[in-house]
């Protein structure tokens, strides 16, 4: 019986769809006819005739709402949207207004940060990457990138230059903007950005102290490929570590402030980037060097119930093997397989993966906020930051290697096939300029545009609506007073308004929910005079009326006449006018957001969202930061508008009858 229920839902649902886009004709073609009064319908030059039918006014303009086609349509796309506004925010679990991301700026719309090329997916040698886009080695040298190959504003291309895929590769790693490779002769080779000295040497580079040059040995390819032991990108430098502790590092030095401490080290046994610091593990192998004492010298693991102990006291004569790290933290592989954790890190902020019995870990890799470790059992783990799901693995068998991007891990085994991968695929409408997801901010922005124009309306009815009600029934000095009090408020200019008492009140400390209900209130009371002077026009009409001469002379009172009899009546204006207000109020939030005397940042709404459009680079270099939101708002205010039109037609008869 349930199983019926549901078809018949589906069915009618089915059925209403296809009588809003096709007609009530080919709704009774498929699906028969749906009244057993319909039977003698007949159709005049293809529309069906009912003037002889005989059915209730709401079953009347049901049906001639249903005849209009794109006005079914608005209401499918509107009733879509309030669900994914109102619903959808509900599933987005790791969203938060504040949320930025610096590596992650300005991206165009993409979904392809983990679209592995196929020609790389079964003979992977390494991956990397930092920032939006990835690059991968082939066990037969073979260089291939994918995701965001265009970076910032100036559209620096990270395209491979035609040598670098001619050429045989040994080692491969990817900066946020740029990517360089070791060829097996030991040739260097590098691409993208060069505006800090990243791959390539000129006169402004050597000229500027900030920067640290490529090394010469690196620079000619003097390197012995065979002793190479790790290839590695930060921000905007790079490093080469050799088996003999000799490392070379060069880039910008402002980004990293330690640089300097690691130039002609050769003591070296590893090396990684946090955001502000370069990391290296001496020959010791018992701390963590920087250049500056102190600076990481506490740890943290499941073994010390997540208190932080001096290094030292917590190695007990173990040493570290290696060091990968986050932004903000680093991860020591211990050579008994433990991992612990040292850095900016809260207590419960980062929960190291506990192992079975037996168990250790042998290899551990690290994006921007997350490692992905790999045991000797071949278990995955994932853990640290978790906002694009990267900290999620999935069950793998059979896992021989792992690699981490920025925020995506990918298992792999023994032959170098691909496993399996997670973590962040792209952004559907691209990323904001503090690097923030669009599509996650429409959505977020959607509700609190659409709740302020809402409640805005509920307003202007419950004061426009019983204002006009009492000027249109009672009349004389009542009647001019009311509209005298709404004349002003209708005189009152909005934006000008909006502006001087945003000036006032950039004083008054207020929350950002506060400053949203201010804005409800405002474009409430504001807005009312357009019902006030719709009603008193129709209860002027309704007054003399038949209905409300026999209600007076039975002695009802007067204020019963006008709200349960003359206001029933002339509720379909009202409906009308509230779905056009809806689509206004809207639009004015929109504007006094996009003014700046609205929703603020971080906050979201449509119109803040599209303050980019505002400077013209900014319109032009990253169109997706307010294409889509304006295309949206768009569509949605026209679709609420047709509904509002179709309304006022069809409950219209002679309007209804001239089209």
């Amino acid at each position: 019986m349930e199983k019926n229920k549901k078809e018949n839902i589906f069915r009618k649902l089915l059925r209403w769809f296809v009588r809003g886009f096709f007609g009530l004709k080919y709704e009774e073609k498929w699906f028969g006819k749906r009244h057993k009064e319909q039977k003698e319908i007949v159709y005049k030059n293809g529309v069906p005739d009912d003037s002889e039918l005989i059915v209730s006014p709401g079953r009347q303009i049901f049906n001639r709402f249903m005849e209009r086609k794109f006005a079914v349509f608005s209401v499918v796309v509107v009733l879509i949207m309030f669900a994914i506004v109102f619903i959808a925010p509900h599933f987005m679990t790791k969203y938060y207004d504040a949320f930025t991301e610096t590596t992650q700026k300005d991206l165009p719309p993409t979904l392809s940060f983990m679209s592995v090329p196929k020609d790389l997916r079964d003979n992977i040698k390494m991956i990397d990457s930092y920032g939006p886009f990835s690059v991968g080695l082939s066990n037969d040298g073979k260089v291939f990138l994918w995701g965001i190959e265009r970076i910032g504003a100036s559209g620096e291309t990270m395209e491979i230059p035609d040598e670098v895929k001619n050429a045989e590769i040994a080692y491969v790693a990817a900066g946020q903007d740029h990517a360089i490779a070791i060829g097996t002769d030991g040739k260097f080779y590098g691409w993208g950005s060069n505006r800090f000295g990243q791959f390539a040497v000129d006169e402004k580079i050597l000229n500027n102290p900030n920067l640290e040059p490529v090394p010469d040995p690196v620079l000619n390819g003097e390197l012995d490929v065979n002793h190479i032991k790790k290839v590695s990108c930060g921000y905007q430098a790079s490093a080469i570590l050799m088996d003999d502790g000799t490392l070379y590092i060069w880039g910008n030095k402002q980004a990293y402030s330690n640089m300097e401490k690691f130039i002609g080290k050769d003591n070296i046994q590893d090396i990684d980037f946090t955001l502000n610091y370069v990391v290296g593990l001496t020959d010791t192998r018992t701390s963590i060097f920087t250049g500056t004492k102190g600076l990481y010298d506490k740890v943290r693991s499941s073994i010390t119930s997540g208190k932080a102990v001096k290094i030292k006291e917590f190695l007990d004569g173990r040493t570290i093997t290696e060091i990968r790290s986050t932004t903000t933290n680093i991860c020591l592989l211990l050579d008994d397989g433990s991992i612990a954790l040292t850095g900016d890190f809260q207590t419960d902020s980062i929960e190291v993966p506990t192992l079975q019995q037996g168990e250790y870990i042998v290899d551990i890799e690290a994006g921007t906020y997350h490692y992905t470790a790999l045991s000797n059992l071949g278990h995955v783990y994932s853990f640290g930051g978790d906002h694009y799901h990267q900290a999620e693995a999935p069950a793998v068998d059979g896992a021989k290697k792992i690699f981490a991007g920025a925020f995506q891990s990918y298992a792999v085994d023994g032959n170098g096939k691909l496993l399996n991968k997670w973590g962040l695929k792209g952004y559907l409408f691209g990323t904001d300029d503090r690097g923030a997801n669009i599509a996650e901010r429409v959505i977020a922005g959607g509700r609190i545009t659409m709740t302020v124009g809402a409640i805005a309306v509920i307003i202007e009815i419950v004061i426009g609506v019983s204002i006009g009600l009492m000027a249109g029934f009672l009349g004389g000095w009542v009647d001019i007073f009311l509209m005298r009090v709404a004349e002003v408020f209708s005189s009152i200019p909005l934006y000008p308004f909006m502006l001087i008492l945003s000036s006032l009140l950039a004083q008054v400390s207020m929350t950002t929910d506060q400053r949203l209900y201010m804005i409800m209130v405002i474009l409430g009371i504001l807005g009312w005079p357009g019902f006030a002077y719709i009603t008193r026009a129709q209860v002027l009409v309704a007054r003399e009326s038949e209905y409300v001469t026999a209600a007076q002379a039975m002695g009802v009172k007067e204020s019963r006449i006008a709200f349960k009899h003359i206001l029933p009546n002339i509720i379909s204006v009202i409906l009308v006018n509230m779905t056009l207000s809806f689509a206004a109020s809207m639009q004015t939030e929109t504007s006094l957001s996009f003014l700046g005397f609205g929703v603020n940042y971080p906050q979201p709404s449509w119109g803040n969202m599209l303050s980019r459009a505002s400077n013209a680079t900014a319109a032009i270099n990253f169109w997706w930061q307010w294409v889509f939101t304006s295309a949206i708002l768009v569509f949605t205010t026209i679709c609420i508008n047709t509904i509002g039109d179709t309304l006022r037609d069809v409950m219209d008869p002679k309007s209804t009858n001239d089209k």
